[in-house]
């Protein structure tokens, strides 16, 4: 379905509206309306906003659309991202497992101070916080029941409703 956008002078007027509704309203698309191009928000990479949150409406090679910008995030904004990450990562029930892994400012996340090992078939390895390392678990049970993990009993806990 197209859109059109509303100019006068060659500068535009409210907001586009549908192709389909114009030709209700008015019986065809009127000369001062011109075509206009949706463009999705874009997506981001770390520590960059888009700004503002809505998109302008520009010209570009004689179409109307939305023009997003993309901006670093201010330091203040940055710093802020990572403390939510963190305080996350902290409301983490088993968060006192993994107290020896480090936070990393490039990517955002926690890394463990010694690499996962290669994935064994049949076998699962969890970060043990105990010996502060990777150690293989025991086998979760197979049944009707649901469970979790206990990283200081290391061994699978049943979960009662």
């Amino acid at each position: 379905m197209n859109l059109y956008i509303e100019t006068e002078n060659g500068q535009i007027k409210n907001h586009p509206a549908f192709e389909d509704n114009l030709i209700a309203a008015f019986g065809s698309v009127p000369e001062h309306w011109e075509l206009f191009v949706r463009v999705p928000k874009p997506e981001v990479n770390r520590y960059e906003v888009v700004d503002p949150r809505e998109p302008t409406y520009e010209k570009v090679d004689g179409v109307w659309t939305d023009v997003w910008t993309i901006r670093p995030m201010t330091e203040l904004e940055k710093t802020n991202y990572q403390q939510a990450f963190k305080d996350l990562w902290a409301s983490n029930p088993n968060y006192q497992n993994f107290l020896a892994w480090v936070f990393d400012e490039d990517t955002c996340s926690y890394k463990p101070p010694i690499p996962r090992p290669e994935p064994v078939e049949g076998v699962t390895v969890f970060w043990c916080g105990a010996d502060n390392n990777w150690k293989e678990a025991p086998n979760r049970p197979v049944d009707d029941n649901q469970y979790r993990f206990d990283f200081f009993a290391w061994q699978w806990i049943q979960v009662v409703n």
